[in-house]
């Protein structure tokens, strides 16, 4: 997979990819990431990619013509599956989502700022509108790397086992069961007889069923 993203803060961007599950999936060459800086598009003075609204109102508008550009330009050395712009007032991702992007070979993620972008932006390129919850930050940058973060590790061979991704919370519209390491009697708190048995069909069961109890009692919402 190939992930190109278009920001004005790249430096905001770069330290989750030097480190953990991200750094180790580039370096086994199973993701590229490259980042562009929106100001080496435009030929405004003092770099400038943003300008006032139209009709007056608070808050600076990202322009087209740079984001036209770059766009423009990485559209020429190849075909993209998606390009992404992160808004609040985007679809909000969830595991579905993530489980789709992860199987596409190249995209484009846009990361906004201040008012965002001109709409024109919206309505010619942009072909998925993605939030990473109901609040606004100051910059799509930290999106973006939730965004990458959530696809990434979905890719095969980026996590040590497989079946971990699996059996992660929200894959079957399902919140994760309890889990319990050594010891297995810590002050008293014991973990359930059940995982030291060794009957694996019995814990998948007990895990099954525990999964259902969280989610009704946390999130029931997801059983609807």
């Amino acid at each position: 997979m190939r992930v190109d993203i278009i920001t004005v803060l790249p430096e905001l961007l770069k330290s989750p990819f030097e480190a953990s599950i991200l750094k180790r999936a580039i370096d086994k060459g199973l993701v590229e990431i490259h980042f562009h800086n929106l100001r080496d598009y435009t030929d405004k003075s003092y770099n400038q990619i943003d300008d006032y609204q139209f009709g007056g109102g608070a808050g600076m508008v990202m322009m087209i013509e740079p984001i036209d550009k770059c766009i423009s330009s990485l559209k020429e050395q190849r075909e993209y599956d998606d390009i992404i712009y992160m808004t609040p007032d985007g679809a909000t991702l969830n595991q579905k989502m993530a489980n789709s992007l992860s199987l596409q070979k190249n995209i484009i993620i846009l990361c906004g700022h201040y008012k965002g972008v001109d709409q024109r932006v919206r309505d010619l390129f942009i072909t998925k509108e993605i939030s990473i919850g109901d609040y606004v930050l100051s910059g799509g940058e930290l999106g973006a790397a939730v965004l990458c973060d959530a696809v990434i590790r979905l890719i095969p061979g980026v996590l040590n086992n497989e079946t971990s991704a699996l059996t992660d919370t929200f894959q079957d519209n399902l919140l994760a069961p309890p889990v319990y390491t050594r010891p297995a009697d810590y002050k008293g708190n014991k973990v359930p007889e059940i995982l030291l048995s060794g009957n694996f069909p019995k814990i998948e069961e007990w895990r099954e069923n525990e999964a259902h109890k969280r989610t009704e009692k946390l999130r029931p919402d997801l059983l609807k």
